[in-house]
């Protein structure tokens, strides 16, 4: 098959990229040790979450003026807690995790969206500046109830 000179010219490029990726992440993996989440990644036995510290008590802890950390569990279809307060202008760092499916929590009006995936401790932090109520939805299909799978979040 004759091809075009600017054609092969492509395809050789097209070839030679696609290993020098294949050699820089195969560098990255295995001499210099390198994986997704390096270190980063918390877990917790799912069958044991509900007894494992934090999440044995979910709520909210203050740990610094105006800084709360919310621990969290989210299960079928309900939010442990399922109304958590702080006050205005305070900075919030969610912990949550799931004991049985994979879940979410959205929080409309805010950057907040996390997917909690069973056993994966999920962490993110928000400041919430006005006050009001945030509704808390679950915004992955987690079965037959997920429609009702919602909390509310109180600033005060």
């Amino acid at each position: 098959m004759d091809l075009p000179r600017y054609e092969k010219i492509w395809l050789w490029f097209g070839v030679i990229t696609l290993i020098i990726f294949l050699l820089v992440t195969g560098i990255m993996a295995f001499a210099m040790d390198r994986h997704p989440a390096d270190g980063h990644e918390r877990t917790v036995a799912p069958d044991q979450v509900l007894s494992t510290a934090p999440f044995d008590k979910p709520g909210v802890y203050p740990v610094g003026d105006k800084e709360y950390q919310v621990v969290m569990v989210a299960r079928a279809f309900n939010y442990l807690p399922a109304a958590p307060t702080v006050p205005a202008g305070s900075t919030v760092h969610f912990r949550v995790t799931s004991p049985d499916v994979i879940h979410g929590v959205a929080i409309p009006g805010t950057n907040v969206n996390l997917m909690v995936v069973p056993g994966h401790v999920t962490e993110f932090t928000y400041t919430f500046k006005k006050p009001g109520e945030y509704l808390l939805l679950c915004n992955e299909y987690c079965g037959i109830g997920h429609q009702v799978m919602m909390a509310k979040m109180v600033v005060q």
